[in-house]
Parts: C-alpha cells; sequence; structure tokens
C-alpha cells in the first residue's frame, strides 16, 4: 500500500515538472525566425517616396551569407531580373538599391532610398546570397510590399500617347502592341506631374488613378485599370486622381467582326518541395469560339527564376532552394486569333525546404 502511494505521488510530481516546464518555455522571449526575413522597414509600412530609411534583415537559420541585394518593384512588375543579368532584353530591369555587407550598421543592412518616382504598392526584395566554399552560392530571398507616397501634390495629368488616340486606322496598325483588334485589352499609359518636380506613372488604380469612358459601347473599362476595345466609334476617356482630371479623345476603327475575348486560367495554386520540377498549365483557358489561343507566362513575385516555355499552354521551373516556405507568383495572359485578349490570371506557387 505504502508502495502504491509512493508511485502515485512520483507520478504527480512528474506531471507538474512537466507543466511547470511548459510554463516556462512559454514564458521566454520568441526566438529570432528561422528563415531569412526582412525586419524593416514592416510589411505594409508607408513609405515617403525619396526618402531614406533604415533596412535591418534577420539572418535565421541561413549561415555563410556575405551579401545581401535589395531591389524595387511595383506590385505587379513582370519578370524579376537583376541589372547585370544578360538576359534581361525586353524585361523590365530594376537596378540594385542596396548592397548589404556584414560589416554595415545593421549588418547586411544600412540606408536604403525609397524609389523618387516611386508611387502606390511597391515590393521590396531582398535577395541573400549564401557561400558554399567550392560549391559557389546559392540564394535565399525574403520579400515585402509596402505603400509608397509622393511628399508633394499632383500639379498635372498627362497621358503618353497621341492625342487624339486613334486605334485601328487602317486595320493594321497598332498603337499598343498587336494589332488593334475587337476584344483587344490595352493599358493606358498615364503619368502625373508633382509639385516636387517629379513625373510619376499613375495609370495603376493602385495609385489613386480612377477611369471612366463616356461611351462604354467602344471602349470598356475593366479593373485593375484595363480598357477594353468592344466597338466602333468615339469615347472620352477620363482619368481622375487626388481631385485632378484629364480627358482623352479615343477613336476606334476596327474590323466590327464580333468576337469574345477568351478566358485565361492558370490553374490551382499550390505547394511543392524544393529541387523538384513545377509545371504551370493554362490548358484550362478557353475561347468562347473555340479558337487556338497564344500564351505569355511572367512572374510576377519572387526572386527570379528560369522560367521555361514562357509562350506555351504548360510552363515550368525547377524549385529553387529555400531555407522556410517562399511564394513564387505567375501570371498568365492569352489571346485568341483575332487579337482578342483575357484579363490576367494569377497562380501562386509555394516552395517548401
Amino acid at each position: 500500500m505504502e508502495r502504491t502511494k509512493l508511485k502515485r505521488k512520483g507520478r504527480k510530481l512528474g506531471l507538474n515538472f512537466c507543466l511547470y516546464t511548459f510554463a516556462f518555455y512559454l514564458a521566454l522571449p520568441a526566438q529570432p525566425a528561422h528563415a531569412f526575413t526582412i525586419v524593416e522597414p514592416a510589411e505594409g509600412a508607408k513609405l515617403i517616396s525619396g526618402k531614406t530609411v533604415t533596412t535591418r534583415v534577420d539572418l535565421g537559420k541561413d549561415s555563410g551569407i556575405i551579401r545581401v541585394r535589395y531591389y524595387w518593384y511595383g506590385e505587379q512588375d513582370e519578370t524579376l531580373v537583376e541589372q547585370e543579368d544578360a538576359t534581361a532584353t525586353g524585361s523590365i530591369v530594376a537596378p540594385v538599391a542596396l548592397i548589404g555587407l556584414p560589416d554595415h550598421n545593421p549588418a547586411f543592412g544600412g540606408p536604403l532610398r525609397v524609389p523618387k518616382d516611386g508611387i502606390g504598392p511597391m515590393r521590396l526584395l531582398a535577395v541573400a546570397e549564401i557561400s558554399r566554399g567550392r560549391l559557389g552560392t546559392r540564394s535565399v530571398f525574403d520579400e515585402i510590399l509596402v505603400n509608397v507616397e509622393p511628399d508633394a501634390a499632383l500639379a498635372t495629368i498627362e497621358f503618353e500617347t497621341d492625342k487624339p488616340l486613334q486605334l485601328g486606322r487602317t486595320g493594321q496598325s497598332s498603337a499598343f502592341g498587336h494589332v488593334d483588334s475587337m476584344g483587344k485589352i490595352f493599358e493606358l499609359p498615364v503619368v502625373g506631374e508633382f509639385a516636387d518636380g517629379v513625373t510619376r506613372r499613375i495609370s495603376s488604380p493602385a495609385s489613386g488613378t480612377a477611369y471612366q469612358s463616356s461611351n462604354p459601347k467602344v471602349i470598356r473599362v475593366l479593373p485593375h485599370g484595363l480598357l477594353q476595345i468592344v466597338g466602333n466609334g468615339k469615347t472620352v476617356l477620363s482619368v481622375t486622381n487626388r481631385d485632378k482630371q484629364a480627358s482623352l479623345d479615343v477613336g476606334v476603327t476596327v474590323n466590327d467582326e464580333p468576337n469574345e475575348p477568351p478566358m485565361a486560367d492558370a490553374g490551382a495554386n499550390k505547394t511543392v518541395k524544393a529541387g523538384s520540377k513545377v509545371k504551370l498549365s493554362g490548358l484550362k483557358s478557353r475561347d468562347a469560339e473555340g479558337e487556338a489561343l497564344y500564351y505569355a507566362w511572367s512572374q510576377v513575385r519572387g526572386s527570379k527564376i528560369a522560367l521555361l516555355d514562357v509562350d506555351n499552354a504548360e510552363a515550368s521551373f525547377l524549385a529553387p532552394t529555400v531555407s522556410e516556405k517562399r511564394t513564387y507568383r505567375f501570371k498568365l495572359r492569352v489571346t485568341d486569333k483575332k487579337g482578342a485578349d483575357s484579363v490576367p490570371a494569377y497562380v501562386d506557387v509555394t516552395v517548401e525546404p
């Protein structure tokens, strides 16, 4: 009987010890992040264009980091390309905004200038280069989204195009990309002249711009600041931003053969392992008239990867090495044989170690 009591008492003491240990660990301060992470500026921070901020990273469990490169991108900029990359022809080229070294204060960070022409949502991409001795180097990255605003009033709005704008004047002319046709989607190049003397691109609604067409049967306003040719005739496109307004006369003369624009489908979001071959599928994209489609894949989030077969229904890439899960975003646009475009479709691929 006495031995049984001792066993019960021992079990009770063991349980209490576990509870105390668990409570002790809960009380410990948070441990450093396990992955390479941008600490400053914070995700969602409001920054002033042209101003200098301090950037700081947590190296996490990644050892052997020799330098960190920082890049600024617009929220939806395509094809993430380093300036010294020889394959950058025809792509968006982002210059290195800062190279962080171990002797900087803070280490691998320091003063970072916000782009003076920045406006609206922007991505800050930090790419850390890790030495592997004779095996060369590999890289890991982190990326945050911030909101950039100029510390100056908008003075005037201008259109970087012909005035008035004529679309499809001969049935073969092209104002924005391929031949103007029924169903074509385009972005109107709009810039703002600000009181600080800086010209900023304000085509995106994320920069505060709103569009209106006086004749929606000629030009239809789509989400994300996109415009679509839907008929022949004339319309006036009005643009407003920060209580300023500008108007552009537009004339459309294209082949009036009815044509419904195609629908892009980039597939479902997926999670994959590092080192695996990843296939992006646009096979579910479709055209109302059943016509063949032209495909255009591009990358709009994450450190640059080698994306193959970008003009095919299925593109592919090799999932890079990551120390923690990271998300890569891709955009798909499809066009039918008559030149009608789809609204962009997006797919996220999360890569795990």
